[in-house]
């Protein structure tokens, strides 16, 4: 299909769709206000969209409709993740198969496709105003200008943060190609204002040189895009115009050397000009019937021009004509840049309630930022109270460790009570059963084995990706070689990403023996945790009666004081027990949403243009953990102390009471079932903090490996990205 005499970009078409029900769904779920105190905005944003896609034609009322939704998608970037649980589709715009759609859960998507229309738009407006009057073609170049201005935003802040894979006729390149194609055609009408405006021709002569310098880019750049080389009418358009306006360039410079009296240089340029003319009308079967004619009269004239240099240069003046290489370079007159849009780059500040655009919308809705800070927060939190809580165990379970050595409570209870079971064996088999007894810890065993294998999924998938490009990268570097491919090799680039796949891997290797270990001590110790919760008369045969001894007075004392040292004990954990239990419902009640919110409002006062991100609120995390539990952390100190001194006093009556006590076979036999049984029972509430340890670990890990894993995808996309440029 033959392209018209000026290109423009054409219009991505979409398909209608209610914003507002994602939006309104997304905040039912993940926020605590209800959808209905937004129900203005809901309204307001499927307007807004209704009203940007809509705009098909050249028209400057569409630049608000489009840019006013653009800078309400960037604003709604501070409230909502990027993919919000609305499909987007957007048609092709460029290329043979312009019926193709994509579809994507993407904000940054839709608001890529909105800035492709807007200077879609800019480019159609420039043309419809283009005529040969002086206020036309200024008022064109300004149009093309901020066209090629919006390309550039979309190449520069928008493509990057999609964190997806762009529509082809929407790559890096395509837009690269559209961007010089617009530069070209706005400094071709200040070539035409100079042209018809009696400048000198050696100005005409850079302008016309910079036009074809930009229509070289921009063929060049469309020569490696998929979509624009596909359409090739419009890479021979863009060529033909790079050699038309090299010809014309030559042939502006020959008449200034005319002018200086430089017949030889004349007659070479002219020659240029011919020639360059000549390739352009190489292309004239693709090209329109203007350009054509166009080419057809340049080349005429350079022609005609041309026949009579020669003739007075070889009957006058009989100067030497210099080789085209050794031709002085034409200077350049570049008088177009791309000029992004104040619609565009300042959007947010035009969202007011007294300007022209609509306010922002969900203003009054917590931030997304503000959610990510909060889980942060409780994360560090629920860390440092973990840790707290895991050195009391850890002082506790060094206690357990000393009674097992001395063999107590378990010698204290065979002499005190030889017949029957003791009342502590009693307690411990009822909280046993009612804490679900092995099943339990079995069940709790499966979760673990589950939640592990979905954490090792999602590492995989970020361990994975970086091995494909790091091979990618290493394929492309051997193609071109190190010359060329100059940019730093995966291992290089990627290495704080790949420090971190080391420490993953690290923590689920340890977890996975930690959770071996705790298998082990199950299995270890099952049999005698399921005679605690089974029958009572199972465990009256397991634990043998002796015969009663009788006490001397020393020995009732020394009895009196390990009992007395032993309830110390009980009184310690129970004491622990409470501290670590009331640790716990500080942290529950820790609610720090509040204080992040008037952090977050502060900060939007400050700088409304600022996203406001998880770093802002490290000083109010600080400040506030060291003012919340840092006492706690502090009492561990007095703990140990604590602890240290009750094994003392623990041995040393131990010793005496061993002194003082007479034993005999049956006797043995007892205190050994009976501590055996306290050791299940200590082991059980060991297995169960373990288990319930290693949930929460499992369950954390996700969210950090959810998050590193993205993290990996947006790098691997940006370095594609990068490596089709470098291709390019």
């Amino acid at each position: 299909m033959i392209p018209p005499p000026i290109l423009n970009i054409p219009f991505r078409k979409s398909h209608p769709l209610e914003l507002s029900t994602a939006v309104k769904q997304y905040i039912s779920t993940k926020y605590d206000q209800h959808p209905d105190m937004f129900s203005a905005d809901l309204v307001a944003i499927d307007r807004l969209r209704s009203d940007a896609i809509h705009v098909q034609e050249a028209h400057e009322s569409g630049v608000q409709k489009l840019a006013e939704y653009a800078a309400q998608l960037q604003w709604m970037s501070g409230k909502f993740p990027i993919d919000i649980g609305a499909d987007f589709t957007w048609q092709q715009a460029l290329g043979n198969n312009t019926n193709k759609s994509v579809t994507q859960n993407n904000l940054q998507f839709e608001r890529a496709n909105v800035l492709y229309n807007l200077a879609a738009l800019y480019s159609q407006l420039a043309t419809a105003c283009r005529d040969t009057s002086a206020e036309g073609l200024k008022q064109a170049c300004n149009y093309y200008c901020a066209s090629a201005g919006v390309l550039k935003y979309l190449i520069d802040s928008v493509i990057p943060e999609l964190r997806s894979t762009p529509p082809e006729d929407m790559d890096v390149i395509t837009l690269t190609c559209l961007e010089q194609l617009m530069l070209a055609q706005g400094q071709e009408c200040f070539w035409l204002k100079a042209a018809s405006g009696g400048f000198g021709d050696s100005i005409i002569a850079k302008l016309a040189a910079s036009v074809s310098d930009f229509y070289d880019a921009a063929a060049e750049a469309g020569q490696k895009s998929g979509s624009i080389r596909s359409n090739g009418e419009w890479v021979h358009h863009m060529n033909a115009k790079h050699y038309h306006f090299a010809g014309a360039a030559q042939y502006r410079q020959a008449c200034d050397c005319l002018e200086k009296s430089k017949y030889g240089e004349e007659v070479a340029r002219l020659q240029d000009a011919l020639d360059a003319a000549k390739e352009a009308l190489s292309h004239q079967r693709y090209l329109n019937k203007i350009v054509v004619e166009d080419l057809e009269d340049l080349k005429a004239k350079v022609s005609n021009v041309l026949r009579d240099a020669e003739k007075d240069n070889d009957m006058i003046y009989l100067c030497p004509v210099p080789a085209p290489s050794s031709l002085p370079s034409i200077n350049r007159a570049p008088m177009v840049k791309s000029n992004i849009p104040k619609e565009v780059k300042d959007g947010i500040t035009l969202l007011s309630d007294t300007g022209p655009w609509s306010a922002p919308l969900f203003s009054k809705l917590v931030p997304f930022a503000v959610h990510v800070a909060a889980s942060i927060y409780a994360e560090r939190r629920d860390r440092l109270v973990n840790n707290t809580i895991g050195e009391l165990e850890s002082l506790t379970s060094r206690l357990h460790d000393l009674l097992q050595s001395l063999n107590l409570p378990g010698s204290l209870q065979a002499l005190e009570k030889p017949l029957g079971l003791p009342p502590g064996i009693i307690a411990h088999a009822e909280e046993i059963r009612q804490q679900g007894g092995v099943e339990k810890l079995q069940q709790t065993v499966q979760d673990i084995i589950k939640l592990r294998s979905n954490d090792v999924l999602i590492f995989n998938e970020a361990r994975d990706l970086l091995r494909a490009e790091a091979a990618e990268d290493e394929l492309h570097r051997g193609r071109h070689g190190t010359d060329r491919w100059r940019r730093e090799p995966s291992a290089k680039a990627a290495e704080k990403l790949l420090a971190q796949v080391t420490a993953h891997d690290g923590y689920l290797t340890s977890a996975g023996n930690s959770d071996q270990l705790v298998r082990d001590k199950l299995k270890e110790h099952e049999p005698l945790i399921r005679l605690l919760s089974g029958p009572l008369e199972e465990l009256e045969d397991f634990v043998p009666n002796s015969s009663r001894a009788k006490l001397t007075p020393k020995m009732d004392r020394e009895v009196g004081k390990l009992r007395m040292c032993i309830n110390d004990v009980s009184r310690l954990e129970s004491r622990r027990k409470r501290k670590v239990e009331a640790l716990q419902q500080k942290a529950r009640g820790d609610d720090i949403g509040t204080s992040i919110l008037a952090e977050a409002s502060h900060l939007e006062r400050e700088n409304p243009l600022r996203k406001v991100s998880t770093a802002d609120f490290e000083p109010l995390f600080n400040t506030r953990l060291e003012t919340h539990y840092s006492a706690d952390k502090a009492q561990l100190v007095q703990e140990a102390e604590e602890q240290q001194e009750l094994m003392e006093r623990l041995r040393e009556a131990n010793n005496t009471f061993l002194a003082s006590r007479k034993m005999d076979g049956s006797l043995k036999e007892r205190e050994v079932a009976i501590q055996r049984l306290e050791i299940a029972h200590n082991k059980y509430n060991e297995l169960i903090g373990n288990l319930e340890g290693g949930r929460k670990f499992y369950n954390d890990l996700a969210k950090y490996l959810g998050r590193f894993r993205d993290e990996v995808g947006h790098w691997v996309y940006q370095r594609r990205q990068e490596a089709n440029v470098l291709e390019a």
